[in-house]
């Protein structure tokens, strides 16, 4: 049998105890908010995963919010790992089920986004960036770095309902040691007050809560919700020059001047052409006249 691994009991780091299921329950699980449970595991490979699964079987309901103490296989963009020691983080997944059109399911990564920052920047004290689409950013004296991350997947119930679930990663108490790529970060490293998890967790949904809540009475009008002023505002790609890297492997380069009304990113090249960008992953590059010829 192999031996246990020490760092798997609960409380073997101080600095990282378990989340209270109990109280997270009692705090989060009200008539007046859209989460209808909250299930805290000690361990899988993938919420979102777990989630989605529940919800294809019928055994989930809309509003059911699960959270892994750690998870072996979670998954940003593009099918990249995203692992992260045990109790160092936030690892939540979400079942969403809109009842508004689904043309406008495309904002709800953003909205997490927007949802995630404010609860980080209040609860934390970090002032936090967005890296359109998904990407948790935090400026540190050597530049940008990466602490959480956005998934949303679109899922099938058994009676044909469409739901979605959004996966939320957040790097809390990772030291520098601990970080998978010299680009992360983690809370913890951008002088957050607090590293408690617990206060962390609930000021997310409830953030999350507050703006779903708000984009479903505007029917998903980014305008009406405010959705899109509040995304541009705290967006750190815009005003930038980017590379898009597209399905297919095609690339795009030019400056990112917009996120128009479906959530998508709009570049104008040097002719002033502009092009929207669905999905893709963006990398953020250094201002043209920094950059050395033939780059």
């Amino acid at each position: 049998m192999t031996p246990k691994d020490p760092s798997d009991h609960p409380w073997s780091d101080l600095d990282r105890p378990p989340l209270n299921a109990t109280a997270l329950r009692r705090a989060l699980v009200r008539p007046d908010s859209p989460w209808t449970s909250v299930e805290v595991v000690p361990e899988t490979g993938s919420t979102n995963t777990d989630l989605a699964a529940r919800a294809a079987a019928g055994t989930a309901a809309a509003g059911a919010v699960l959270v892994a103490e750690r998870q072996t296989a979670g998954r940003g963009r593009l099918d990249r790992a995203w692992t992260a020691p045990a109790r160092s983080g936030l690892f939540l997944s979400v079942l969403l089920t809109p009842d508004v059109p689904a043309r406008r399911w495309s904002w709800l990564p953003l909205l997490a986004g927007v949802a995630a920052s404010g609860a980080l920047a209040r609860t934390a004290g970090v002032d936090t960036a967005l890296k359109w689409p998904n990407d948790l950013l935090v400026r540190t004296g050597d530049g940008e770095r990466k602490i959480g991350g956005i998934l949303a997947e679109r899922v099938t119930g058994p009676d044909g309902t469409a739901s979605v679930i959004l996966g939320i990663g957040i790097n809390v108490s990772l030291r520098e040691d601990e970080l998978p790529v010299p680009s992360a970060g983690s809370l913890a490293l951008a002088g957050a007050h607090t590293t408690d998890r617990d206060p962390l967790l609930r000021a997310v949904l409830r953030s999350l809560a507050e703006w779903y809540g708000r984009w479903s009475e505007a029917e998903g009008d980014p305008e009406e919700s405010r959705l899109r002023r509040s995304y541009t505002a705290g967006c750190a790609t815009l005003g930038r020059r980017v590379r898009a890297l597209l399905p297919g492997g095609r690339e795009s380069t030019g400056e990112a001047v917009a996120v128009d009304g479906e959530g998508r990113l709009v570049l104008a090249d040097a002719e002033g052409v502009r092009q929207p960008v669905e999905a893709g992953d963006v990398v953020h590059l250094r201002p043209a006249r920094e950059e050395p010829s033939g780059e």
